[in-house]
């Protein structure tokens, strides 16, 4: 059974940095798409970024130009880079592998201080 797992969410001051990671505990991470989405409580999880087997990027408007999504398929990892941090990206933050079964992580908290 294929697992994720999140890491790197810390408490940040505005205008920082994070770099979250995900690594995926299948042998077939390089066929998939990779997505990162993010909750906050009493709201719906919403998407952030994905990854195509081929590099391909695309993010939600709130993100572009702050957020980089990336692979390391030698190490079946999924990264998140987070610059100039605002404290409405707090949220938990979901590793997602899209497929005919969509895979998700744990999470991992990001909490960005005004």
């Amino acid at each position: 059974q294929v697992q994720l797992v999140e890491s790197g969410g810390d408490l940040v001051q505005a205008g920082g940095s994070l770099r979250l990671s995900c690594v995926d505990s299948g042998s077939t991470f390089r066929f998939f798409t990779m997505g990162w989405y993010r909750q906050t409580p009493g709201k719906q999880r919403e998407f952030v970024a994905t990854i195509s087997r081929y590099g391909i990027t695309n993010y939600a408007d709130s993100v572009k130009g702050r957020f980089t999504i990336s692979r390391d398929t030698a190490k079946n990892t999924v990264y998140l880079q987070m610059n100039s941090l605002k404290p409405e990206d707090t949220a938990v933050y979901y590793c997602q592998r899209q497929g005919p079964l969509d895979v998700w992580g744990q999470g991992t908290q990001v909490t960005v201080s005004s």
